[in-house]
């Protein structure tokens, strides 16, 4: 079996993604960026620490003996950031950072390496589901990043003859979660009314254990050389639906009331939150048609089991009773 190398392991798709590659028979390698991450990884990964990512980055160690490299490491979006040059710091570890470990990987003789991106490359939402043969329209330092780090990947492939596969994702959930997802699941265990009654969107997710086998799919097959693929669980719901579908996980009622969306937006903008505000009630969803038809693959859960597993492990971190 190959022997790979997944950096960000420490993270929340990280550790999952290696508990799944264990499990397959995989031999595992990972990268973190600190000491007390080492105890997060599973039993039976080669852990290595990486202080920082960057240009100069040393991947040497890191690289040995690797066949397939899954790049997870990443600047992911920064709540108040208070960086004085953000997008220079988002080029600094998502593209700068990538195309090192990427020149390093072609110089090791590493076979293929996949990049997680994601879906912000195409945009922040429209009607008509995205797919991969749209024009990119990132709109923010962290999607921008994404972008320039794929288009440097597919150069350096081009150059050296890497093979690279891409996954673009929406939001991930599952045990672990953190962001906005934790914040929703939050507000609904406590039973606060939610006035998204009127909200008529659509979105896709990807539950984590879904992505992690997409992402194994995408290092093992091999049709998947030189190409870029759209992810979701398959479903995609509207807002008031999702927390109808988490408050069931949870064993809780979904308080939702009718408010008008355009006094919701109204609010959000004058509360400086309106980016915010439009994700929840936007539609963003995916049309995955291209990872089906090449790879044959589909996603092994449905999203209610995604949410009832991220319900259990949300319930069991916080001593709640079932």
């Amino acid at each position: 079996m190959h022997k790979v190398l997944v950096t960000g392991a420490g993270g929340f798709i990280g550790r999952a993604l290696c508990s799944r590659l264990l499990a397959e028979g995989w031999r595992v390698r990972g990268t973190v960026r600190s000491s007390n991450q080492f105890t997060r990884l599973p039993d039976g990964v080669e852990t290595i620490k990486i202080d920082s990512v960057g240009l100069e980055t040393d991947w040497s160690k890191a690289l040995e003996g690797i066949d397939i490299v899954i790049h997870l490491a990443a600047r992911v979006h920064v709540m108040k950031d208070s960086t004085a040059d953000s997008p220079a710091e988002y080029r600094q570890v998502n593209v700068a950072g990538t195309e090192g470990l990427a020149r390093g990987a072609a110089t090791k003789g590493v076979h293929r390496l996949v990049f997680m991106s994601s879906i912000k490359v195409n945009g922040e939402g429209r009607p008509l589901p995205y797919t991969e043969t749209d024009v990119p329209e990132p709109q923010d330092p962290y999607a921008v990043s994404k972008w320039e780090a794929e288009q440097i990947l597919n150069e350096i492939a081009a150059d050296t003859g890497l093979e690279v596969a891409i996954l673009r994702s929406p939001l991930v959930y599952g045990p672990g979660v953190r962001a906005n997802f934790l914040k929703l699941m939050k507000v609904v265990q406590r039973g606060i009314p939610l006035p998204l009654g009127k909200v008529n969107n659509r979105r896709s997710l990807i539950y984590l254990e879904n992505l992690a086998d997409a992402i194994i799919t995408c290092a093992s097959h091999s049709k998947a050389k030189g190409q870029t693929y759209l992810v979701s669980d398959g479903e995609d719901v509207t807002t008031p639906d999702l927390i109808r579908r988490i408050a069931s996980a949870l064993g809780r009622p979904a308080r939702i009331f009718a408010f008008p969306t355009f006094w919701l937006r109204l609010a959000a903008r004058l509360l400086g939150k309106g980016a915010a505000v439009d994700r929840v009630l936007g539609t963003l969803t995916i049309d995955m048609s291209k990872i089906q038809r090449d790879l044959e693959w589909n996603p092994p859960y449905k999203m209610n089991h995604g949410l009832r597993e991220t319900a259990k492990w949300y319930k069991q971190t916080k001593g709640l009773s079932n």
